[in-house]
């Protein structure tokens, strides 16, 4: 059985900001689940932007379901 390399790539699932890895969306579709870490890329609905969001409008975030 074959593995695939799982070495991230800068440029396309990081890039370095300030000295900080941050991590990409295709990054995280790639692990296939929320970490639930709030990262800034989050697809699955539980980046800063959405919990912001879902919180001034009163919505729930996708994140909160496990």
């Amino acid at each position: 059985m074959i593995i695939p390399d799982a070495t991230p790539v800068e440029g396309i699932d990081y890039y370095i900001e300030s000295g900080t890895w941050i991590f990409t969306a295709a990054h995280h579709r790639k692990r296939g689940h929320c970490c639930k870490n709030v990262c800034r890329h989050c697809p699955f609905g539980n980046s800063p932007t959405d919990r912001e969001k879902a919180a001034t409008e009163g919505l729930p975030h996708t994140a909160a379901k496990s």
